[in-house]
């Protein structure tokens, strides 16, 4: 499916001199022309700006400077990054009269420094609040593995473009799972690093308590080396952690065997359809001997994320909710409301659970090194579709597509998404998760998976 070789690849071919930079751009920009119609991955493609830095990066080559890790590579970005020059939507009408930004949001200026190409900003649900990229105002995103699919939500766009091959990276937000859940129905590979590690400067917020940025790739080296170049601390955001810099391609070298794993059960194993049962049970056998273990009151976890993700959205759209509501997708607006009318000590309560249910996850770490649960409950539903069939209850859809990813990003914890296929060809999600600031774990396990041929994305 992809038109583009992964992006270590890219790179090393582009360093060498085999291929050109401006050569491997020109073919993302026809490859986007010609399919993006039919699935709806970019809100804006930025040809000239793309050629004009693909045309730099082989004269710095041709001087024989260095050009970086990622030399090269297209990548995307979701719309809630600033990219100087261009208007950042958040995937929504109302900001659209907004002055283009005057400067690329870090990380992706961190990218473009070591080399990669942005080609443009890709479709989102609006305000990142939603879990299937069927945006009420620049039309659905569709899975490039079935179009009548969803691709997934908030950061569809950016997963979808990496599975269709448009590009070779792209970089989502994470919220309450809104990398891994696309990267779950896409069948790609995506990181949700530890909260605080990478800085969200110059990117449209959405809860400040629970936002995390991340990387989407084709394979786990790429998302090695996007995470690689992306990290350290930036004062532009307060909840950067000044913490020095971890790197982790080395670490995927190293066998994963003797590292502990455990399979959470429980929460994260109730309503999950057969299919998401055994993509773990696929991953945990690669890893054994396995156990289960219980991170208890998960299911209360999920409901205090719930509550500081409507009082934070709430509050911050509160002026253009009371000023503009028209401008904003009906069910978007709807939920903020609600969330308007959550008392205060509901936020409270949230917070002092929030601080138990990390401490009850640092005892599970104490026994074992990684944990693994579905990154979501089925495979990609279909665009349009309202319920969701939870074992025997069938629920509204967009709510509860991130059962199992809310609780672990409440509490910030590191996790890679890893693609498993079902029999029913399409993808779905397992969430490697590891102890705070042992993103390299994840990474080395998501390695021993992925060489194993256990997961992986679509050829």
């Amino acid at each position: 499916m992809s038109a583009l070789p992964a992006a270590h690849e890219i790179a090393s071919a582009v360093r060498s001199g085999d291929l050109t930079a401006e050569a491997v751009t020109r073919t993302a920009l026809s490859q986007i022309e010609r399919m993006d119609p039919a699935l709806r991955c970019f809100t804006s493609v930025h040809r000239d700006r793309a050629l004009r830095d693909a045309r730099s990066l082989d004269a710095r080559i041709r001087r024989g400077e260095d050009a970086g890790p990622l030399a090269g590579v297209p990548f995307g970005v979701k719309d809630l990054y600033d990219v100087g020059g261009t208007v950042t939507l958040a995937g929504s009408r109302i900001l659209r009269d907004n002055a283009p930004a005057g400067v690329d949001a870090v990380l992706v200026q961190r990218l473009r420094a070591a080399g990669a190409v942005l080609l443009g900003c890709q479709n989102m649900d609006e305000f990142a609040y939603g879990f299937t990229t069927e945006n009420f105002h620049y039309g659905a995103t569709r899975n490039p593995h079935d179009h009548a699919r969803s691709a997934g939500g908030s950061s569809g766009g950016s997963a979808a473009a990496v599975a269709a091959g448009f590009v070779a990276l792209s970089l989502g937000s994470d919220t309450n799972g809104s990398i891994r859940v696309p990267a779950s129905f896409c069948g790609v590979f995506g990181l949700k690093p530890t909260y605080g590690r990478l800085p969200r400067t110059g990117t449209f917020p959405f809860v400040h308590e629970l936002d995390h940025l991340g990387p989407l790739a084709r394979t786990v080296t790429d998302l090695a080396v996007a995470y690689d170049v992306m990290q350290g601390y930036d004062a532009g955001d307060p909840a950067c952690a000044r913490r020095a810099n971890e790197p982790t391609i080395p670490d995927l070298q190293q066998d994963a065997a003797g590292v502990r794993a455990a399979v959470l059960d429980d929460w994260f194993e109730s309503g999950a359809t057969d299919d998401a049962l055994e993509a773990v049970a696929r991953v945990a056998a690669a890893l054994g001997p396995i156990r289960k273990m219980t991170l208890p009151e998960a299911r209360r976890a999920r409901a205090a994320a719930f509550c500081l993700t409507s009082c934070s959205g709430a509050a911050l759209h509160r002026d253009r909710l009371r000023e503009r509501p028209e401008d904003f997708d009906p069910a978007t607006r709807d939920r903020f409301y609600a969330g308007s009318l959550l008392p205060a000590v509901a936020l409270a309560q949230a917070q002092r659970l929030r601080r138990w249910f990390m401490a009850r996850a640092a005892e599970l770490f104490g026994q074992v090194d990684v944990l693994l649960a579905p990154a979501t409950p089925d495979v990609a539903p279909l665009l349009g579709q309202k319920t969701l069939r939870l074992g025997t209850h069938e629920v509204p859809l967009r709510p509860n597509i991130g059962i199992y990813t809310q609780p672990i990003s409440f509490i910030g914890l590191p996790v890679v998404s890893v693609p498993v296929w079902t029999a029913r060809g399409l993808p779905i999600g397992v969430q490697v998760i590891a102890p705070p600031w042992r993103e390299s774990l994840a990474l080395r396990v998501a390695a021993h998976l992925e060489l194993r041929g256990i997961v992986g994305c679509a050829t």
